[in-house]
């Protein structure tokens, strides 16, 4: 034999074990990492069984077919459970074949604003290649499969049967491998049924979930009796994000977190200020922080993109639409937004919109943040709660310095000289960066500690600094961080606070239950957050004071 013909072998060795290996983790690989062992590959596939039976019956032409047919079948689930284990390591939950690709866009541009235009167009690519290669390699490895099993054909029988008889032997005697289920697979074959079933139901849901976009009584109700217990208000709805229950009860952050909190609420309370705080449950987790937005915004549950694309094209009553309603001016100030929102004035009606572009920022970029917290507040007072000549003030502000990865935290400054940002100058290479914190969990868990303590702070500091008698602050966590920082089933609970000068505020929801200070303790209410929008406006609806219009007094 030749060398050449030496190395072509043994190519052809190596090309026939990749294919074995690739179908094998199509039909066994599971859709979470955290079962992604050895030992679930160590079971025996029914499907396989079932498609050399079927190479071995079928003429040369129809053999060619099946193979790239069954092929792409595979390359399509070995895709999806790749979907899944990424989903469900980050978010909580399985990829939805129907609505998920509407995220393709949005987390695209994540990564970007995350890693850098270069690496962020890097790894993309490298995605993009491997979801190539999974649809093109995938059939072209059961072609080979194939053509091996007809060149065998004496052999391949036998295996089959021998395969067969261990297969119904070990569903017989209900045989398990460790921690990996039984050793007589349908995996693959459950999985595939799995995700047509999920299709199904997706599109029901879409039914459903539209004829519930009309069916709002809020939008019958008469302007003049909406919101009358907040009447020359400024009312802010803060988003926090990734501010979970992990970070007051999770190990490592606790009693730090809960610290932040207890001195806030003291320093608050020497100012005037008092609050109270409870849990709601996220429709999200890890991510996606729109669905949190829209559902708390709505009163509807909004968990995936198709529910929120069918929100967004609807006219159902927001807490900032109703406001509008009754005379408040309602902001937007969302700093990680670089482009325009057409969403902000088509369904959340708000009038102004702030994002990087028009708040007047010129310090540095904290990688994903495009700006510190203490900027964003500092910048929303002074357009638009400094004049004094206005309506009162309704506005939802999105802080991102506590986003994924969680580097590049910055420090608080004096709020008389936080100014136009520069002062923020130089900070960034200071801190650690995604390359040093991600190098262990622990230091990721350390770094998103650091990073929500710095948002509430922030807020503190805002509240201190800026608050009066007339302002009601809400603030709350969009969702749980990722799994690596919460831990596997951490449950998708965020706290919720409401901070208020006026006694009687805080009066109107007496009957809430919720704990008094900034901080929930584990035993505090706990809410889904559809049902926040209906008995937040109930609390503070008719009652003295009903048909006043909002006072401009300010």
């Amino acid at each position: 034999m030749t060398r050449r013909s030496r190395v072509l072998r043994a190519a052809g060795g190596v090309l026939t074990v990749v294919s074995c290996a690739l179908v094998w983790f199509a039909l066994l690989a599971p859709d979470r990492i955290t079962e992604l062992t050895p030992a679930t590959f160590a079971r025996i596939p029914l499907e396989a069984i079932a498609l050399v039976a079927l190479m071995l019956v079928l003429p040369r032409r129809g053999r060619r077919v099946a193979a790239v047919l069954v092929g792409l079948v595979l390359g399509l689930l070995s895709l999806l459970k790749l979907l899944d284990m990424a989903f469900f390591q980050t978010l909580d939950r399985p990829f939805e074949a129907v609505v998920d690709w509407g995220y393709l866009g949005p987390l695209a541009g994540l990564v970007v604003d995350s890693v850098g235009r270069t690496a962020g167009v890097g790894v993309l690519t490298a995605v993009g290649l491997l979801v190539l290669l999974l649809l093109v390699v995938t059939p072209l490895a059961v072609l080979r499969l194939t053509g091996l099993v007809v060149r065998h054909r004496l052999a391949s029988s036998r295996a089959v049967a021998g395969f067969a008889l261990a297969w119904l032997l070990s569903a017989a005697l209900s045989v398990s491998v460790a921690g990996a289920g039984p050793v007589a697979s349908t995996s693959a074959l459950r999985y595939a049924v799995g995700q047509v079933d999920h299709v199904r139901t997706e599109l029901a849901d879409q039914r459903t979930f539209a004829r519930a976009t009309v069916q709002d009584p809020l939008a019958a109700a008469p302007a003049d009796r909406l919101l009358t217990g907040l009447r020359g208000k400024d009312v802010i709805l803060v988003f926090v994000e990734s501010y979970g229950r992990v970070a007051l009860q999770g190990p490592g952050f606790f009693p730090s977190t809960g610290a932040v909190l207890d001195t806030g609420t003291r320093r608050l309370r020497a100012r005037g200020f008092a609050a109270r705080s409870a849990f709601l449950t996220s429709p999200t987790y890890g991510g996606i922080s729109w669905l949190a937005h829209a559902t708390l915004q709505s009163g509807l549950w909004v968990d995936s993109q198709q529910r929120y694309g069918l929100l967004m094209h609807s006219a159902r009553a927001t807490l900032s639409s109703t406001f509008r309603r009754a005379g408040w001016r309602t902001v937007s100030d969302v700093p990680a937004n670089t482009r325009d929102w057409p969403q902000g004035r088509a369904f959340y009606r708000y009038e102004q919109l702030y994002d990087a572009r028009n708040v007047g920022y010129a310090g540095p970029r904290f990688g994903y943040p495009t700006m510190p917290d203490q900027f964003t507040l500092d910048a929303f007072h002074r357009l638009e709660l400094a004049p004094h000549a206005r309506r009162p003030v309704m506005a939802e502000i999105d802080l991102v310095t506590s986003h994924a990865p969680w580097s590049r935290t910055p420090r608080l400054v004096h709020p008389s000289r936080v100014g136009d940002g520069s002062v923020f100058d130089g900070m960034p290479e200071q801190a650690s960066s995604k390359a040093v914190i991600w190098r262990s969990p622990q230091r990721i868990r350390a770094a998103y500690g650091r990073s929500v303590r710095y948002s509430l702070r922030s807020l503190v500091s805002f509240v201190r600094t800026y608050g009066d008698r007339d302002l009601v602050l809400v603030f709350l966590g969009d969702h749980q961080p990722a799994t690596v920082v919460s831990g596997e089933h951490a449950g998708h609970d965020v706290p919720v606070t409401v901070v208020a000068h006026d006694p009687a505020v805080l009066a109107r929801i007496s009957g809430w239950g919720w704990q008094p200070g900034l901080r929930p303790h584990p035993d505090a209410p706990v809410w889904r957050m559809d049902t926040f929008r209906d008995r937040f406006l109930a609390a503070f609806g008719p009652a003295s004071g009903a048909g006043a219009a909002p006072s401009g007094s300010h």
